[in-house]
């Protein structure tokens, strides 16, 4: 039972991530931090023997390298590449896969509806508040936090997490 409630708190954590970068463009260091102190703690709940947390902290090792790669040259921002290496802690290296590709499948998508968005806001006469300094404005920040959030619902259900919750 306790394992379900660490589950359900780490899909609450990353979805604040998501509505805090959406609304904000930032995500707390806090969540981040949250999210990866989180991880022993459920490892432990879950029994995990010490080559399989290994793995674990293998593949958020891994995220925090590729996420800083992806900082580097301005494609995501620090808390995004921060979010990822909190969030690969829990896929490992097993489901790191699936995790990032679920993610830019989404993040694509993502992208796609902001250009459509922001093309045809203007046209169909919204509110300023709507369009001025948020994800709907001409040269804002993509929210990648969305798609992160995105990625690991998406992932979750076919990680290890599942099978022994």
């Amino acid at each position: 039972m306790l394992l379900q409630v660490t589950l359900l708190l780490f899909v609450a954590l990353m979805l604040l991530a998501a509505v805090s970068d959406l609304v904000r463009f930032t995500i707390p260091n806090k969540l981040c931090i949250a999210i990866a102190a989180l991880f022993p703690v459920a490892a432990m709940m879950a029994g995990f023997s010490l080559p399989l947390f290994g793995f674990h902290l293998l593949g958020g090792i891994l995220a925090l390298v590729l996420g800083m790669a992806l900082f580097a040259p301005g494609w995501i921002g620090g808390g995004d590449a921060k979010l990822f290496a909190a969030a690969g802690f829990w896929f490992g290296i097993s489901g790191l896969t699936a995790f990032l590709m679920y993610t830019a499948l989404i993040g694509g998508g993502l992208v796609i509806v902001l250009l459509v968005a922001r093309k045809f806001a203007p046209v169909m006469g919204l509110p300023t508040a709507w369009t001025h300094e948020t994800a709907l404005s001409d040269g804002a920040p993509v929210p990648y936090g969305v798609a992160l959030a995105g990625g690991a619902m998406w992932a979750l259900p076919s990680s290890i997490w599942l099978m022994i919750a």
